[in-house]
């Protein structure tokens, strides 16, 4: 009697045992589609700082990495948040130093996508220069840059030449330094191309250049937009080659 005594009182702690798992699952172990999964910490974003007050400045998230500004906090004008465009460069910086520069007023400018642009430029510049388009030019350039041009077009006019310009290849397109001055973002290029350049006097005749060898042209352009506007265009303020 004392064995099955023993026996039946194991089976009665069992039965509470699987009854008390049973309510323990229905209250812990469902999802009802509302549980947010528990991030794992080696494949979540980390999480946002927190938020800082006025005498912080504002949150420099925007900017990315490789162009984040170290040990240069923006300024911040008392008794607001806003920041204020960061000091013009006051003597030569590196090209990552002068992209960010840039940055902290234009958080969307994008080196690639610019370097496509002047690439693209540079093609219809050379080109409406040789044509003599003064149309062409005129929004591309800033006005020194566009005088010398039509001086440069006007002097092949009186002088009776034509100009035949064409670019066989870019050999590399390169952004040389980057900078902040007076709210203007100012980029330098330098081109690397091989071109065909042949003059001609007014009966046809060549009088410089060979259109059988394209030669290669090495030229340094810096291009300017205003780093706060909307417009998203450059212009061409300065053109040069190497010494």
């Amino acid at each position: 009697m004392g064995d099955n005594t023993y026996f039946f009182e194991i089976i009665i702690f069992a039965m509470i045992a699987v009854f008390l798992a049973y309510q323990l699952h229905k209250a812990l172990g469902r999802k009802t589609g509302e549980e947010r999964e528990r991030p794992n910490p080696f494949t979540a974003a980390p999480p946002p700082p927190p938020s800082q007050g006025p005498s912080q400045g504002p949150s420099q998230g925007a900017v990315p990495p490789r162009f984040q500004p170290q040990g240069m906090p923006g300024k911040v004008i008392e008794g607001t948040a806003r920041d204020v465009t960061p000091p013009d460069d006051d003597g030569p910086l590196s090209l990552d130093a002068g992209l960010a520069r840039i940055h902290q007023v234009d958080p969307s400018f994008d080196e690639r996508h610019f370097l496509k642009g002047a690439e693209g430029a540079f093609g219809i510049i050379v080109d409406a220069f040789a044509r003599g388009d003064t149309a062409t030019l005129r929004p591309l350039l800033a006005d020194a840059v566009y005088n010398d041009f039509t001086r440069a077009i006007e002097a092949r006019r009186q002088a009776g030449e034509t100009l035949e310009a064409h670019i066989q290849a870019f050999d590399s397109v390169d952004l040389v330094q980057a900078r902040l001055l007076e709210g203007q973002a100012l980029c330098t290029v330098k081109f690397i191309t091989h071109q065909t350049n042949v003059t001609r006097d007014a009966q046809g005749r060549v009088v410089d250049g060979d259109a059988d060898h394209p030669m290669e042209v090495v030229d340094i352009w810096t291009f300017a937009r205003d780093a706060k506007s909307s417009n998203p265009n450059w212009r061409l303020v300065e053109t040069r080659v190497p010494h």
